[in-house]
């Protein structure tokens, strides 16, 4: 429903704020922030923190992750104070980067209204045409613009490592890790072959799908076994016989028959 996500995208960027509540210091000397953003700013922001955080683990910080995250806030304030880049006439760090994937349906092909979404790969969720353009329009971003990539092309390589466009259109294509469940962006896993490539199995669009990796030492050295119905559907079968259907839309249990409790296992767990 593109016009309701417009709406929508609209009213969030009219609520844009970020407020420090100095007013309700707590005894531990802390404060509270709050703020609605624009998700690019939320996503550089989310990622410049974890990159601090780690700086100051590796610096020898003991404290939990979300206290480095805290801590994070105020070492990147107080470095853009002293560096002052932008009043130094210097460069701002690291640009902002928007890698466009251009997706075209026969609808917007046709040049029929309503199809005005993009997609974004962070997080998974779509936003208008109109905000990507805002974005691409800041001074700081630096605009990819990919080769286009067919999702449907049968892709194939002799060798055993999946290249570059095959692992890229195979993430496109499965969108996150295809075992049952799982939520872990594609770009964060690996490209398994569905049938072992010791046992035959090819380096093709067909036999690779993102596994994260502890799913794909799961699939390896368990019982768990799947078979890709199309590309981008997969079948899964479990150690005590659950059938499990992974597609874009989710997971299914098409378990037709349920197997029967045993003693060590009186209630199945897939």
């Amino acid at each position: 429903m593109p016009d309701v996500a417009r709406e929508k995208a609209e009213q969030a960027a009219d609520g844009r704020h970020v407020r420090f509540h100095h007013d309700q210091v707590s005894f531990n000397g802390t404060t509270r922030i709050e703020g609605e953003l624009d998700l690019a700013d939320a996503l550089d922001l989310d990622a410049a923190l974890s990159a601090e955080a780690e700086q100051l683990a590796l610096a020898g910080s003991t404290e939990s992750l979300d206290v480095r995250r805290a801590m994070a806030v105020g070492e990147i304030a107080r470095q853009q104070l002293a560096l002052d880049l932008r009043a130094a006439g210097g460069g701002a760090g690291k640009p902002r980067q928007v890698v466009l994937y251009v997706h075209l349906s026969e609808a917007a092909l046709r040049g029929e209204p309503g199809h005005h979404l993009a997609r974004v790969e962070n997080t998974r969720t779509g936003v208008t045409a109109e905000q990507v353009r805002t974005w691409c329009a800041n001074r700081d971003t630096e605009v990819v613009v990919k080769p286009v990539i067919d999702l449907n092309e049968h892709l194939h390589v002799n060798g055993y490592q999946a290249p570059k466009r095959l692992e890229e259109q195979t993430n496109l294509r499965d969108d996150g890790c295809v075992f049952p469940w799982c939520h872990r962006p594609a770009k964060r896993c690996d490209s398994e072959h569905c049938v072992p490539y010791d046992d035959g199995g090819t380096t093709c669009s067909c036999n690779i799908a993102p596994m994260c990796r502890r799913h794909h030492r799961v699939k390896t050295h368990s019982a768990w076994t799947y078979t890709t119905l199309e590309p981008g559907s997969f079948l899964w079968t479990s150690p005590h016989g659950y059938q499990l259907l992974r597609d874009h839309e989710g997971t299914v249990d098409v378990t037709s028959t349920r197997p029967p409790p045993t003693p060590d296992h009186p209630q199945h767990f897939y």
